[in-house]
């Protein structure tokens, strides 16, 4: 009886020591805080393109890579390649999501993309 007990402590901790534990969320809530009211009456924009940026944060034991600072480099990074200055532009649909990695339990990497569509105004 000793011995099964033994092998399967043996089998439990391998498989926790072998195992990478990954989540990924969409989030539905509005984690934007920017707001901007616009009345589409007629066909008076296109899409230029679609735009996306992410950021990592890794926390051990829980602590660390705090979630808003990853939301705001993300936004950062996404923003980066984006022309506003002297054109009729908005960005659309902006949505992030979060893919979370654990390991053993200790370890978790945490990365959040942020997208959106880039939009432009025509007269």
């Amino acid at each position: 009886m000793k011995k099964i007990l033994n092998v399967f402590f043996l089998i439990a901790i391998i498989i926790s020591l072998s195992s990478c534990v990954a989540l990924h969320l969409g989030l539905p809530s509005n984690v934007n805080s920017n707001t901007t009211n616009v009345v589409l009456q007629s066909n008076n924009y296109r899409v230029i393109q679609k735009v996306s940026g992410s950021a990592n944060g890794t926390s051990v034991f829980g602590v660390g890579g705090d979630f808003r600072p990853l939301i705001e480099n993300a936004r950062s990074d996404m923003l980066k390649g984006v022309d506003f200055i002297g054109k009729s532009r908005a960005l659309i649909n902006e949505s992030a999501e979060k893919n979370s990695k654990s390991y053993l339990g200790v370890v978790s990497i945490n990365t959040v993309t942020v997208s959106a569509y880039l939009i432009e105004f025509t007269d």
